[in-house]
């Protein structure tokens, strides 16, 4: 069969707030072929995602990414991965080509394993998915006591792990930062897993890093993540060999292998991080997953945002049995809570279990999907290039 069709849907909440939630948006990607339908998500921008889809060709190594997909033949895995390859090609320097392809990735094994009748997993080499342990993920709080407050509440929903990031921590005092990890301990308890999250906040500077190790100690944090930006291999790597026992996590910002390859190889990550619908769906993610299992170095899902990306965020370690944490949003917009009629909840253990159904095992729920749906036009030199896509149902 071949690709007749690729159709993105833009998605909004009606007020995107400036905050670090990526759930108030959601670009979703439809791909046809034959008499099979697959579903995909980009974790971008949705808008600078499309125009990657239908823009104007620059040169032979800036093509829309409907150069390398439309028309093309779908009979197999390594049909995706030789997609997957011509895209990277052939859209070399449009570097929002990356997130487009992963959204569209992500639906290729995902209409391939409804064809195929087996779920995304199996295509993938695994003979089962294995249970995840769930850590929720949320911001922390304007306040230690707020902090502490969410920290509770999800100990009472049965999670064994949880993470806290962004708000207020790394842009303070090194003492307010100390008192936020703190609350968040209390609130959980001695035995659960406690996660922090620097979401990049101090660029490069070790030294300010550094300051925070002591307080992440105390609180027995598994890891630190994200520091530092992506490209700070240095840094990460100096930070490694004072951080012990905590470790150092990243990876989500990666858009291809290599870079991240390098966080594993150069950085001294103990866990590297990848979000399908950004590294290149989920054929990348996979190569980054046996790799980090290769180098001993614990890969783990990126999934801030609906239930749709996290079974895609899933499926490139289901089988994996030591890569066992697994990135659960508890806090997810109005949006990402009606994005699929199916959800992937913890179980009384707080696993989280993929569906055994084909390819990703659930799809968009349009009867609550309908009403954040937004409207979008291309034209360039009075061509329209793109319009938005009659809505299923």
């Amino acid at each position: 069969m071949k690709i007749e069709a690729v159709d993105f849907f833009y998605l909004s909440l009606p007020l995107v707030r400036d905050v670090g939630d990526g759930s108030q948006d959601a670009l979703l990607v439809r791909v046809q072929a034959g008499d099979w339908t697959g579903w995909g998500e980009c974790e971008a921008a949705p808008l600078a995602s499309i125009a990657a889809w239908c823009c104007p060709m620059s040169h032979s190594a800036c093509k829309p990414v409907a150069a390398s997909v439309l028309g093309q033949r779908l009979d197999d895995v390594e049909d995706i991965r030789r997609i997957n390859r011509g895209v990277r090609a052939n859209s070399f320097d449009l570097l929002q080509a990356d997130h487009t392809l992963s959204g569209i990735d992500v639906a290729l094994w995902d209409l391939l394993g409804r064809k195929l009748g087996e779920p995304a997993y199996r295509l993938l080499g695994y003979r089962q998915a294995l249970p995840k342990t769930a850590y929720a993920s949320q911001l922390f709080a304007d306040d230690p006591a707020g902090t502490f407050a969410r920290a509770q509440t999800v100990t009472r929903a049965g999670y064994r792990a949880a993470k806290f990031g962004w708000g207020p921590y790394g842009r303070g005092t090194v003492t307010q930062d100390a008192e936020q990890v703190r609350a968040a301990r209390e609130g959980l308890g001695p035995d659960a897993i406690l996660l922090v999250d620097a979401g990049t906040v101090w660029g490069d500077d070790v030294a300010a890093a550094a300051a925070r190790l002591s307080a992440l100690r105390e609180v027995g944090a598994l890891w630190l993540e994200e520091p530092f930006v992506s490209g700070a291999l240095s840094a990460y790597r100096q930070l490694a060999e004072l951080s012990a026992p905590v470790k150092l996590a990243a990876g989500e910002g990666c858009h291809n292998f290599h870079q991240a390859q390098n966080l594993i190889d150069f950085a001294g990550v103990g866990f590297v991080q990848i979000d399908t619908g950004r590294i290149g769906g989920i054929t990348t993610a996979k190569q980054v997953a046996d790799y980090a299992h290769a180098q001993k170095v614990t890969f783990v899902n990126h999934t801030f945002t609906t239930h749709l990306a996290l079974s895609a965020s899933l499926q490139p370690y289901a089988g994996l049995e030591d890569h066992d944490l697994c990135e659960y949003p508890v806090e997810p917009s109005a949006l990402a809570q009606e994005f699929t009629a199916t959800r992937l909840t913890p179980d009384a253990e707080g696993l989280v279990h993929l569906p055994d159904g084909p390819g990703l095992g659930l799809e968009p729920d349009w009867p609550g999907l309908r009403k954040y749906l937004v409207g979008v036009e291309i034209k360039v030199g009075g061509q329209t290039l793109f319009t938005s896509p009659q809505a299923p149902g």
